[in-house]
């Protein structure tokens, strides 16, 4: 069966290791995809470590991606990629560092609530890190749930997440 495509949104981060050189091969590696595409790609942001804060900065950066691939099947894809980058998800360091971290933060208009995927994302109209690059790529996104981007990146405090050069 083919699908129409579907617009997704992934937030992508990493803090250990060439973390720019790690994201620029993950965006390649998103844009290999079958039946998928890069739409949009905001710029790199250096922020503060969010949940546990005795670790490095982040480099985050958020793309929109054109796809024909069920939500679930995309979530697959992005845990094969960070396996790929070397990501070992820990039950008990939830909000350790890692060298790369792939989420689909929104997917259409879909609302999943499934073990192990949720989407969109639950947490993602509470960090800055998040929406700050969402917002340069989908200002208007209204995200099912949550309420339209630059309307909520107006209620977090955004003020330590910094654009890189």
């Amino acid at each position: 069966m083919n699908r129409d495509p579907v617009r997704a949104w992934v937030g992508l981060g990493g803090n250990l290791g060439d973390v720019q050189a790690t994201l620029n091969e993950a965006l390649m590696a998103l844009d290999g995809l079958p039946q998928t595409s890069i739409r949009a790609q905001s710029a790199f942001y250096r922020s503060p470590p969010w949940g546990r804060t005795d670790q490095p900065a982040f480099i985050n950066a958020a793309v929109e991606l054109q796809t024909r691939l069920a939500a679930r099947v995309l979530l697959d894809y992005l845990l094969e990629i960070e396996i790929r980058f070397g990501r070992v998800r820990r039950p008990d360091d939830k909000w350790g560092p890692r060298k790369l971290d792939l989420d689909l933060l929104v997917f259409g208009e879909e609302q999943l609530n499934q073990p192990g995927m949720h989407v969109p994302h639950p947490r993602l109209s509470e960090r800055a890190f998040v929406l700050v690059p969402l917002n340069e790529i989908a200002p208007r996104l209204d995200i099912p749930g949550h309420g339209v981007v630059r309307d909520l990146l107006a209620g977090v405090d955004a003020s330590g997440v910094e654009a890189l050069d």
